[in-house]
């Protein structure tokens, strides 16, 4: 059962975000049953809320059998053509994200962007 949950949770990305814009992100702790767990991004310019992005990121963990928590959100703006993401900003919701993790997590997925971050703005 142990590997069966470590191999879901090997297989949900650690990024997902849109191709380009400003739009909202939540900073997700995804956990199998009884096990390790991970952080992943998810962020989506069609949610008007962060809850939005976190119930349906819920929704389809849980049809994988993994559990989740929110960890807070914010906003990036995702600029593809110059190469550049920001992170910023807080979810009034569920609090700010530590900025500092979800830049980690994108400058993995996105190795050759300039990614900032800072706790200003909205």
């Amino acid at each position: 059962m142990a590997a069966a949950a470590a191999e879901a949770l090997s297989r949900v990305a650690d990024v997902e975000i849109d191709g380009g814009g400003v739009f909202k992100y939540v900073l997700v702790r995804v956990r199998a049953a009884g096990g390790p767990g991970k952080d992943v991004v998810r962020g989506h310019g069609w949610a008007e809320y962060h809850a939005d992005i976190y119930e349906q990121t819920a929704r389809e963990l849980a049809q994988q059998g993994l559990g989740c928590e929110c960890l807070g959100g914010g906003r990036l703006s995702h600029r593809p053509e110059e190469r550049k993401i920001h992170v910023y900003g807080y979810s009034v919701g569920f609090g700010r994200a530590d900025h500092s993790v979800t830049t980690e997590k994108l400058k993995a997925e996105y190795p050759d962007y300039e990614i900032t971050w800072a706790d200003e703005g909205y």
